[in-house]
């Protein structure tokens, strides 16, 4: 029999995780197949909840699930009480010296993104008993390998990320991006750079492995005026990627983090002015989710986004 808690009503735990799934996946094929429960499951379990509060919690359609207005609140007081007994776990294992007391995550970044972190990092060492992060790099031309292999266990990833087996947790940095080309470009002159000016040049190939909507965020496949950007050569790490726009066989668009601790010679950084802002979230598998990543959730969403 499931643990059930009461608030004048009683709901197990097993529901409340089927429903605050279907309000993040507004999809009850995609609920079941996350829960391995069956469809039939989660349509039983929501409708139970609906007959017993009253009111619908879900709009359905043929085409589409949405949330009611009760639905939206009930999702907010239920993810934040979910939040909280996942942190109070985490805490009582700390103390304990259960399975996952003291755990370490090995946090995946570009280059020197850790660096900017370090007020998060010093939030969660305080805010959780025994934790600590240790962070990897990550590669532009695999970005999720090493979250689906279990190497790593949270990414610090540019946005947007759309996989359907990874959660997206809350943006932890926001910056502008910079344009990298050769210090003999003749871009390099003008000292800044514009989207349209990729159409003049190649950019960095990341490979087949990158999802091209993701590489598309950074880097597009189009100017504004709708001029091919065309690309190549292939390049699988950082350093592939500034040795290839030193030697000036292309130009290619970063995060500016990348200038703030990058300075190789003969290359030079332009900011790209009519760029939007970039925004990086911490990502996880999850089917990998624990209650210490849910922490270092909670705390990156309460200390909100460091701008760089």
């Amino acid at each position: 029999m499931g643990q059930s808690i009461t608030w004048g009503l009683s709901v197990e735990l097993r529901e409340i995780e089927i429903f605050l799934t279907l309000a993040e996946e507004l999809h009850f094929g995609r609920t079941a197949e996350r829960l391995r429960v069956s469809q039939a499951r989660v349509s039983q379990v929501i409708s139970r909840q609906e007959r017993r509060f009253g009111v619908a919690l879900f709009d359905r359609t043929s085409r589409r699930v949405t949330l009611t207005p009760v639905g939206r609140r009930l999702r907010e007081d239920l993810q934040q009480a979910v939040d909280l007994l996942q942190e109070g776990l985490a805490r009582a294992q700390a103390a304990g010296g259960g399975a996952g007391a003291g755990r370490t995550l090995r946090v995946g970044v570009f280059g020197h993104a850790g660096h900017e972190l370090r007020p998060l990092v010093e939030a969660f060492r305080a805010g959780c008993p025994g934790g600590d992060i240790q962070f990897a790099e990550i590669n532009g031309s695999d970005p999720f390998t090493a979250l689906r292999t279990g190497e790593h266990d949270v990414h610090v990833l540019w946005l947007p990320v759309a996989e359907p087996d990874l959660t997206v947790g809350p943006t932890v940095l926001t910056g502008a991006r910079v344009l990298a080309v050769s210090a003999d470009h003749p871009l390099a002159a003008r000292g800044a750079a514009t989207l349209e000016d990729l159409g003049d040049n190649r950019v960095v190939d990341l490979g087949p492995e990158a999802p091209e909507y993701w590489v598309a965020s950074m880097v597009p496949t189009r100017t504004p005026l709708g001029r091919r950007i065309p690309r190549g050569p292939v390049a699988r790490t950082f350093h592939e990627i500034l040795s290839l726009v030193a030697s000036g066989e292309c130009v290619h668009p970063l995060g500016e983090v990348a200038a703030r601790y990058n300075t190789p010679p003969g290359l030079v950084f332009l900011p790209l002015q009519d760029a939007p802002t970039l925004p990086w979230a911490l990502t996880w598998r999850t089917a990998a989710d624990n209650p210490t990543i849910r922490t270092l959730a909670r705390i990156a969403a309460d200390l909100g986004p460091i701008a760089l």
